[in-house]
């Protein structure tokens, strides 16, 4: 079996430097939980939500998160921060390995329009494999409000959709049915992490392959752990969950080239909406 343990880190955190904060908590949690392969916290868990506070790849916050990883001997997916290259400025996640180096690093693709104003969208996908357990992919809040960006990241090997959020909005609720949703139709675990206090409200997820709930946190502050089965993924995706639907094997054999998807396509429908801007 191929059995990986994920820490989700749902803490209170400040609109600023918590670094030092975020440090301490993954020190306390591989005391608490000796066992556990990975540990994931929030969308802007490092330093908030100032674009002005952006930091260079390889800045302060990101060399203490390399520490942190390594002392701990953990995967550490330390939410976002972000970074500032050249002129543009990326809403950035890590993938850091137990070794305390970057192995991957994630620029939200979407991000969350017209709020999230001078933030660069990245353009590429963040698919990495974990040597002798699977492939995972990541997304950062937004991200997973667009169905074609998880089905790529399960396309590129994909078991298990790692999205870090940071709502505090009403629609914290919609954001749980499409956690399940995308994981009924990826047939993957989703593992989200919010924030919790000034950054988030809450109520992190993580879902099974059919869609099931394994576990949803509360409002409040709340370190979890899940130790997912990557076999069980491949079971569902070759029978199905339950017996039931084998979605990624009609997908593969389907033949329809989806209008939305060819060169140069644009749709009126679309176009007719207007620019993104402030609702008055």
């Amino acid at each position: 079996m191929r059995k990986f343990a994920i820490a989700g880190l749902q803490i209170e955190l400040a609109d600023r430097d918590n670094v030092a904060r975020i440090t301490s908590e993954i020190a306390r949690t591989k005391r608490r939980y000796p066992w556990v392969n990975m540990m994931v916290l929030g969308e802007l868990s490092a330093c908030g939500f100032d674009p002005a506070l952006a930091q260079p790849p390889g800045g302060a916050a990101e060399q203490a998160f390399r520490r942190a990883a390594s002392e701990s001997a953990v995967w550490l997916i330390p939410g976002s921060l972000f970074q500032k290259t050249d002129s543009k400025t990326s809403n950035t996640s890590l993938v850091i390995d137990p070794s305390g180096n970057v192995v991957a690093r994630y620029r939200k693709i979407f991000p969350f329009r017209p709020y999230e104003e001078g933030v660069t969208p990245g353009d590429s996908l963040c698919a990495f494999t974990i040597p002798g357990v699977g492939g995972f992919g990541l997304t950062i809040c937004y991200d997973i409000w667009f169905p074609e960006l998880q089905r790529s990241l399960v396309w590129l090997g994909a078991e298990v959709l790692i999205n870090v959020s940071v709502t505090y909005t009403i629609d914290r609720n919609v954001e749980l049915a499409i956690a399940r949703a995308t994981a009924a139709t990826n047939q993957s675990y989703v593992f989200n992490v919010n924030g919790a206090g000034t950054l988030g409200r809450g109520r992190s997820i993580v879902c099974g392959p059919g869609g099931e709930v394994i576990h949803e946190a509360s409002a409040a502050a709340e370190v979890f752990v899940a130790e997912l089965d990557l076999d069980y993924v491949t079971q569902v995706r070759k029978t199905g969950w339950h017996g039931l639907a084998q979605a990624l094997k009609s997908f593969r054999d389907n033949t329809v080239l989806f209008p939305p998807y060819q060169p140069g396509a644009r749709s009126p429908t679309l176009d007719a909406l207007g620019p993104i801007a402030m609702r008055e």
